[in-house]
């Protein structure tokens, strides 16, 4: 078999191009893994860059491609070593985009994650505590990472009703509208409860690992993982990333005899994902 530097003559995007080739994922799953990985890359980046007319150079874009590498699994830094002295930056930069829920402080967030016997996902029950920070504020935006060709159902069960819903495929991004009952006035708290299901017959498309972002301070997070009893996972690791730092913090997570397992957090911002092997 051709190596991948055999066959690009040392070129970033011929590497990257091979690279994709021999592992046999298409685009969309990569994103999903990198996505899985903390890392939010959409596709027509990911084929400017095998195509050549982009390159990664930002610090957000070479730590992706960290990620990348493992992903298709090259050697570390066989891919980053094409890349060169970086092209001059201008108008291209863009903020950062601000935190949508404006008025809204999350005090409280519980997961549990239902992950079914062939593998996936089949619904994440959420319970959710915020306060309001003003007089008005009656919705709360709902942005949930998806697998481009698996899209979910989302559900709300308590004192929130759905509202407008939209699936961006390209950035593989589900976002949706969770309705109040009637409007909070400032210092008032609200209890929420949502799922989001997956198809019990494709649960093993929803891939292999679950992340919750954090992009401003919640007080206290519960993630409450639980697997089919025919499929208990032979590894499952936790992942943390705080915002603002590049470092990513690793820890196991053992299931119980039952096929549970759990994680607590306080003050918690940035990322936290969980990833399992069987």
């Amino acid at each position: 078999m051709t190596s991948v530097a055999e066959e690009t003559s040392g070129e970033f995007p011929l590497a990257l191009r091979a690279a994709i080739t021999a592992s046999g994922l298409s685009l969309d799953r990569i994103q999903y893994r990198l996505r899985m990985r903390g890392i939010s890359i959409s596709v027509p980046t990911l084929s400017h860059w095998q195509s050549g007319r982009r390159r990664p150079e930002r610090p957000e874009s070479l730590r992706a491609l960290v990620e990348l590498e493992q992903v298709l699994a090259v050697p570390p830094r066989s891919l980053r070593s094409l890349l060169g002295p970086p092209r001059p930056r201008g108008r291209y930069a863009r903020p950062a985009p601000a935190f949508p829920a404006d008025g809204l402080i999350p005090l409280s967030v519980q997961d549990r994650a239902e992950v079914g016997a062939l593998g996936g996902l089949e619904a994440v029950f959420v319970r959710q505590v915020l306060r309001a920070e003003r007089n008005g504020p009656d919705r709360w935006p709902l942005h949930w990472d998806i697998d481009p060709g698996h899209v979910p159902e989302v559900v709300a069960s308590r004192h929130c009703a759905t509202g407008r819903i939209g699936v961006d495929r390209r950035e593989g991004v589900l976002s949706a509208e969770l309705l109040f009952d009637s409007p909070l006035r400032h210092g008032e708290t609200i209890i929420m409860d949502y799922r989001i299901v997956y198809p019990p017959r494709r649960s093993r498309l929803s891939g292999d690992g679950f992340a919750r972002r954090f992009p401003v301070t919640t007080k206290n997070y519960l993630l409450d993982l639980s697997f089919a009893p025919t499929r208990t996972p032979l590894r499952c690791v936790r992942s943390q990333s705080p915002s603002g730092e590049n470092v990513t913090q690793f820890a196991e997570l053992v299931p119980n005899a039952t096929g549970s397992a759990h994680h607590v957090a306080f003050d918690v911002t940035g990322r936290i994902g969980v990833r399992w092997e069987w």
